[in-house]
C-alpha cells in the first residue's frame, strides 16, 4: 500500500475514535452537568465541598464562611432594611399613658391618664364612644396620678376579662378587673368592676407621687404589677412586707379576690406573699421577654437605672432607698454589691460631666423588647427613653451581658416629644406614646 494512503487512513480512524469518545462523554454528563467554577460532591458523599443554592453558606476555608444571601437580607422574604423610623399613627389623644392590645388583635387600645381608654381600629381611626370611661372614679390631679395601666387576660378573646390600675378619687391606688360587654367587642362594661387591690398612700408619704402602675401578664399566666414606694422611701423601699416599691405577682384565676403563685419568693415567710421583688422607687414600666424581666426605676437625686433579672428567680432587693442606682443613698455605709445591681445607670443633668458614656437625663421611661415580625433585624432590642431629655436608647441583653448599647434618637428621625410610655400591639410590634398626644410606631424603611 502506498505509505501516504496508509497514513491518511490511520488519521481518519483516529478522528472517528476521538469523535465517538467525546459524544459518549457529553451524553453521559447530561444537560445538568456543572459549569465552570461549580463544585460537585465526590462519590460517596465524603467531599468537603458541595453544590450550593442562593442563600446557602458554603465552607471555603477552615473557620471561614461565604454567605451568598443578598446584602441587607435576613433570610426572610423582606427587602433589605434601609432604616428604622418612627411613623406617626395618630395625633390628638389627651395625655396617653400606655398602649396595648389582646394577643393577635389588630386594634390598638390607648390608655389616657385622665381615665379613658380609646380604641384605634385596624385603619387607625379612633372609635367613638370610648372603650372604657372611668373619669367618674379616677383622680388625675397630679402628673403621676390617673389611669396608669391596662392588661388583657391571655384568654381575653374567650373570656373578655381585662385589668386596670388607677388612683381613685380618694387618692388610693387600685387594681381592678373589668369585663367587655357581650353585645359590642369595642365597649367595656363600667359596672363590671371587681376590686382586687386597694391601698392608701403610706401615712408618712411626703407627696402624691410614685404610684408605678404597669400591668403585664407573664408567660406563666400570672398578672405582674409595678407599684411605686408612695413617696415614703425610708419606710417602704426596704420592707418586703409591704406592696409599696415592689414588683407584685398574683394569680387572677384562683383565690378570692386573687391567688398567690406557689413559687413566689415570700409565699411562706420573709415578706408579703404577693411580692416578687422589692427595693424600687417608682418602676415606671417593665417588660418580660425571653426569660428576662426588664425594670426601669426612676431615680431621685443622682441616677436613673435599668435592672435585668431572670424570670426564673424572684426575691430580688434592688436597694432603694439604701442605694440609688450604684450609689449609697439613705444608708451611708452601704455596699451596693449587697443588692441586685442595675445593668445600666445614667446621671442626672446636674451630676453629668463631659465624657460620660451616656447622655444625662432626669426621669427614665422604661420600654419594651422588640419581638415583632416586621423588623426582624432589631429583634431582642430593648428600647427606653428619658421623659425630660426626650432621647431614645436601646440595647440587647445576651448571656448576662449588655451589648449593642447605643443612641437611637437620630436613627429614628430625632426627638418626638416627652415619651410617656412604650407599648406593644397584639403582634409584638413596638409603639410609643407622648405627653403631647401622639402615637408612633417603630417602622421599617425597605
Amino acid at each position: 500500500m502506498n505509505p501516504t494512503v496508509a497514513r491518511l487512513r490511520l488519521l481518519v480512524v483516529l478522528l472517528v475514535a476521538i469523535f465517538a469518545i467525546g459524544f459518549v462523554f457529553v451524553r453521559a454528563a447530561g444537560p445538568d452537568a456543572p459549569g465552570p467554577g461549580d463544585t460537585t460532591p465526590v462519590a460517596g458523599g465524603d467531599s468537603d465541598t458541595t453544590t450550593s443554592t442562593p442563600g446557602d453558606t458554603i465552607t471555603t476555608a477552615p473557620g471561614e464562611t461565604t454567605d451568598t444571601t443578598a446584602p441587607g437580607e435576613t433570610g426572610s422574604d423582606l427587602p433589605p432594611l434601609q432604616a428604622v423610623t418612627l411613623e406617626l399613627v395618630f395625633d390628638g389623644f389627651r395625655q396617653p399613658i400606655g398602649l396595648t392590645a389582646p394577643a393577635g388583635d389588630d386594634r390598638l387600645f390607648v390608655v389616657q391618664r385622665v381615665g379613658v381608654i380609646r380604641i384605634l381600629d385596624e385603619s387607625r381611626e379612633m372609635l367613638d364612644p370610648a372603650f372604657l370611661d372611668l373619669t367618674d372614679r379616677v383622680l388625675a390631679g397630679g402628673i403621676e396620678q390617673g389611669l396608669l395601666g391596662l392588661a388583657f387576660h391571655p384568654e381575653y378573646a374567650d373570656n373578655g376579662r381585662f385589668f386596670v390600675y388607677y388612683t381613685d378619687k380618694e387618692g388610693r391606688r387600685q387594681l381592678s378587673e373589668f369585663q367587655v360587654t357581650s353585645t359590642d367587642p369595642n365597649r367595656a362594661d363600667p359596672d363590671s368592676e371587681r376590686v382586687l387591690i386597694e391601698r392608701e398612700q403610706p401615712p408618712e408619704a411626703t407627696d402624691i407621687r410614685h404610684y408605678g402602675g404597669n400591668l403585664l401578664f407573664g408567660p406563666d399566666g400570672y398578672l405582674w404589677v409595678s407599684i411605686g414606694d408612695g413617696a415614703d422611701s425610708r419606710n417602704q423601699g426596704q420592707d418586703p412586707n409591704t406592696l409599696f416599691g415592689t414588683i407584685t405577682r398574683i394569680d387572677v384565676d384562683g383565690g378570692d379576690p386573687y391567688g398567690i403563685p406557689p413559687d413566689n419568693p415570700f409565699v411562706d415567710d420573709g415578706g408579703a406573699p404577693e411580692v416578687w421583688a422589692y427595693g424600687l422607687r417608682n418602676p415606671w414600666r417593665f417588660d418580660i421577654a425571653d426569660g428576662l424581666v426588664y425594670i426601669a426605676d426612676v431615680g431621685h437625686a443622682h441616677q436613673e437605672e435599668v435592672n435585668v433579672v431572670s424570670l426564673a428567680e424572684g426575691g430580688h432587693n434592688f436597694g432603694w432607698s439604701d442605694v440609688e442606682g450604684t450609689r449609697c443613698f439613705h444608708k451611708q455605709d452601704c455596699n451596693p454589691a449587697d443588692y441586685t445591681e442595675p445593668v445600666l445607670t445614667y446621671l442626672h443633668n446636674d451630676q453629668w460631666t463631659e465624657g460620660e458614656p451616656h447622655p444625662p437625663g432626669l426621669s427614665i421611661t422604661g420600654g419594651y423588647v422588640y419581638r415583632g415580625s416586621e423588623i426582624p433585624e432589631i429583634a431582642g432590642t430593648y428600647f427606653y427613653s428619658d421623659w425630660v431629655e426626650k432621647w431614645i436608647w436601646g440595647f440587647r441583653f445576651v448571656d448576662g451581658e449588655m451589648t449593642e448599647h447605643e443612641d437611637w434618637t437620630q436613627r429614628l428621625g430625632g426627638e418626638v416629644g416627652q415619651i410617656n410610655s412604650f407599648g406593644l400591639d397584639g403582634h409584638g410590634e413596638l409603639y410609643l406614646v407622648t405627653h403631647e398626644g401622639q402615637v408612633y410606631k417603630f417602622a421599617a424603611v425597605r
